[in-house]
């Protein structure tokens, strides 16, 4: 198009296969006119700072708020994971000790048949 500064131009086409070549427009005379510049005042640049400083910290405490919550849930996991192991600890040697006497009264009932 006229307005573009790009033009492109197919060269070659083959079966899955294209070949372009790229054009470039010389860009077109700087308006003055046109050209807006902005005086800011010293106050609007402190405002603009101090709105940045404001978005930082406000970012920084949407990023930590989480953490003591991750901390408290990471620490009632391994509380809770502690007690499960100390549960399935105590399981095992119950465990142990049953099929010890139940052991020891197969034997003590066969001695006595015999």
């Amino acid at each position: 198009t006229s307005t573009s500064i790009l033009k492109v131009k197919q060269i070659n086409k083959r079966a899955f296969r294209q070949a372009f070549k790229l054009i470039l427009r010389p860009p077109s005379p700087f308006c003055l006119a046109c050209a807006k510049e902005k005086d800011l005042s010293l106050k609007e640049i402190q405002r603009k700072l101090e709105a940045a400083e404001e978005r930082r910290q406000s970012e920084e405490v949407q990023v930590l708020k989480p953490l003591p919550e991750r901390r408290e849930h990471k620490q009632e996991v391994f509380e809770k994971a502690l007690e499960n192991d100390t549960f399935i600890s105590m399981v095992e040697e119950k465990l142990i000790v049953k099929v010890e006497k139940i052991k020891e009264n197969e034997e003590a009932n066969l001695a006595a048949t015999m």
